[in-house]
């Protein structure tokens, strides 16, 4: 069974620090979306769905 390994760190106001096996991404929440340095974008439709997708 492999191992995974992810960390998380919140900066407050909505900025947070992400490292796993890819790399570090830096995430900025933006009202109802979220948009991180890897160009990810999530949008919370209502509670419990939301849409994921690329920006580049």
């Amino acid at each position: 069974m492999p191992f995974s390994f992810r960390w998380s760190k919140s900066l407050g106001r909505g900025v947070r620090v992400s490292a796993g096996r890819r790399g570090v991404s830096v995430s900025k929440r933006l009202g109802r979306a979220t948009v991180s340095s890897t160009g990810r974008v999530t949008v919370r439709l209502f509670k419990g769905l939301s849409w994921r997708g690329k920006l580049w």
